[in-house]
């Protein structure tokens, strides 16, 4: 029985050993808004729901490469309002034929976007005339189905959003054009959005129209675009400083500045945006705090629609015993509202470029050990009641131990959100000058906002192809599976071969790149140097790498902002192309559940076979038990 078993095993085991040679590699409810009101510091509380995103792997494979350059449109659109005066920022949106205009609060932690309804019956007095259906031809109500919820005469689907301060959202479902402004390369797309018929608590008071969800969702603005193709799944956002207001706003991809930091963005951590903080520095010192307090419950999360920052306890105990250290000299004085226990300080002056030389600097380190340097401006809003004080704008997230970061930690700071390769990117920069910092060339002029006028921001323009390259463009949405370039070295094959794994990790350094997304394809003697190919992968387990992520590489490389240690050598940049992702067989593309399954499919058979084996015995009994002592019958010997 036993050899019986061996072999079926054996069989078991070889029939796997088989598949694994032959087959091809593989590759909710609304968050919080805050108290928008002046001064407001209320306790934060988010709800338990986490999402699980699906995601597959691949292998790319090297074959045709096309030399492409990578180009897609965006909704390039323009900031208003500020942090302190208003407690949010809006942007315009235009609904409907002809369109309608209005004024909708930025917020990444919505996952769908509303306006108040002509037919609505609990709406406050807000910035705009309420969205009319009827004078849309364009509009069209989403009837009820199986996807949605649907109203009591199960006619029309519905929505409804509460919010962490108690204010609430409901209304029906509906489609119709949207348009994204004059400056905008994105055309007019169809998208589902809400139309309210109630409104309550600061949504009811609030002098902007609705919001603007840009979280994850089915119904998030965002998710509609990439779904349709016709942006990539990455938007930006950047923040005016204090006093300065406004800023700019980018659906769709932008090529990273050189010096933007990541975090890693885990959608699989929560349903909001989240990034890996692990230290907190101020003055230069780190705050002597264990990392895992950034990673309870949500972790941390970045919300464009909350005004302030919030810590757990030990966090924000340590964070404002470390700040108030450091300012001996100035006087602390009562905050603007006296329902709330501000720390506010006097004495530091007027002007916000000159804070640094009064307040310390403040840093975060992600888990990725880059670094974000924070200026006084990230952490402090001014005292609407004392001329020349400041108060801090991070506070005790009552008794919830997730970490919330609203808009004040990124002021004049250019945020983009890249879903597609689930990492969250940060450049400090002057916001109202952004088009001169990217270098970016016929930047249409800023207009004042209707409601700031102080405001001075500019729109974010597309990104520009690597230099030196002009004339192929990919036409349409190109998935990117495969970058491949040529690099010849100036030193010889016999020194470099030994330091060819050194010379990859340096790469994949200054490409922003983990090291196992670069790979050797080959590497050739030159008469007075090296030939080597290199090939880059997507990260982790997507299918592709995204067109900004693309485009940021390619342009490193042709702009030679490699910085390679001397024993390299210089290089020079041969030839690079793109691939579009590999089409998987339907065995490749499923590989991981028939391994799992065939893996259970064999556990459960020697599982079977031990019981039954056990069972059987166990029929047979115990022998008859005879004392030492017992008379037996004697046996006859048998011959050796």
């Amino acid at each position: 029985m036993a050899l019986e078993g061996d072999r079926v095993a054996s069989s078991l085991s070889l029939l796997l050993l088989l598949l694994l040679a032959g087959a091809g590699a593989t590759g909710y409810p609304e968050p919080l808004r805050p108290n928008i009101s002046g001064g407001g510091v209320p306790s934060m509380v988010l709800p338990l729901f986490l999402s699980s995103p699906n995601s597959t792997r691949r292998a790319a494979e090297a074959g045709y490469f096309r030399r492409r350059q990578l180009s897609t449109a965006n909704a390039r659109m323009r900031l208003y309002d500020d942090l302190l005066t208003n407690g949010y920022y809006t942007t315009r949106l235009y609904i409907g034929t002809p369109p309608q205009e209005f004024a909708l609060i930025v917020d990444s932690g919505s996952t769908v976007t509303y306006v108040p309804c002509s037919s609505c019956e609990q709406c406050g007095n807000h910035q705009d005339p309420r969205f009319q259906p009827e004078l849309s031809s364009t509009y069209e109500p989403v009837k009820c189905n199986i996807d949605c919820t649907c109203d009591k005469t199960k006619t029309q689907c519905i929505y409804e959003r509460q919010y962490a301060e108690m204010s609430s959202s409901s209304g029906v479902l509906g489609k119709d054009l949207i348009s994204f402004g004059k400056e905008s390369a994105l055309t007019p797309q169809h998208a589902v959005f809400g139309c309210e018929n109630s409104e309550t608590g600061d949504l009811f008071s609030q002098h902007a129209d609705g919001i603007m969800g840009l979280g994850r969702g089915q119904l998030s603005i965002m998710d509609q675009l990439v779904e349709k193709g016709v942006i990539n799944d990455s938007f930006s956002l950047c923040y005016g400083g204090m006093d300065v207001g406004g800023g700019a706003m980018v659906l769709g991809g932008i090529s990273a500045p050189p010096e933007m930091v990541f975090s890693p963005s885990d959608p699989g951590r929560s349903p909001y945006y989240n990034i890996e903080l692990r230290e907190i520095h101020v003055a230069g010192k780190r705050l002597q705090l264990d990392p895992r307090i950034f990673d309870r419950k949500h972790g941390t999360i970045l919300d464009s629609g909350t005004t302030y920052a919030y810590l757990p306890e030990e966090a924000f105990v340590a964070f404002r015993d470390a700040i108030m250290s450091k300012l001996r000299s100035l006087k602390q004085i009562r905050g603007p509202d006296p329902n709330y226990k501000d720390i506010c300080f006097a004495g530091a002056g007027s002007d916000v470029s000159q804070l640094s030389k009064t307040f310390p600097e403040v840093a975060v380190v992600f888990g990725n050990r880059q670094k974000l340097s924070l200026s006084p401006e990230n952490y402090l809003f001014r005292h609407s009641k004392v001329q020349g004080a400041y108060c801090l704008g991070i506070f005790q997230n009552g008794k919830d131990p997730t970490t919330l970061l609203g808009g004040i930690i990124v002021r004049n700071t250019l945020v983009t959100y890249d879903r597609q390769n689930q990492k969250i990117g940060f450049w400090k920069t002057n916001c109202s000058e952004l088009w001169e910092r990217l270098h970016v060339s016929g930047a249409p002029s800023p207009a004042p906002s209707s409601s700031y006028n102080t405001n001075s921001t500019m729109e974010i323009s597309p990104a520009l192809a690597p230099s030196g390259l002009q004339g192929d463009v990919i036409s349409g949405p190109f998935q990117v599976g495969l970058i491949t370039f040529d690099m010849s070295l100036n030193v010889t094959y016999e020194d470099l071969e030994p330091h060819v794994s050194e010379l990859a990790e340096l790469i994949a350094h200054e490409l922003e790149l983990s090291s196992h997304q670069i790979q050797l394809m080959n590497i050739t003697r030159k008469r007075n140097g090296t030939l080597i190919r290199w090939a880059i992968f997507p990260a982790g387990s997507a299918d592709f790498i995204s067109n900004t992520t693309a485009m940021g590489i390619i342009s490193r490389l042709t702009e030679h902002r490699l910085r390679l240690p001397e024993n390299f050598g210089s290089y020079q940049l041969v030839e690079w192309n793109v691939e579009p992702p590999s089409r998987r067989t339907w065995w490749q593309r499923h590989l991981l559940a028939i391994i799992v399954g065939f893996s259970v499919a064999v556990l459960l058979s020697f599982s079977a076979l031990l019981i039954w084996y056990f069972w059987r015995h166990k029929l047979e009994g115990p022998r008859t038990y005879r004392p030492v002592d017992a008379a037996i019958p004697e046996q006859e010997l048998q011959p050796l």
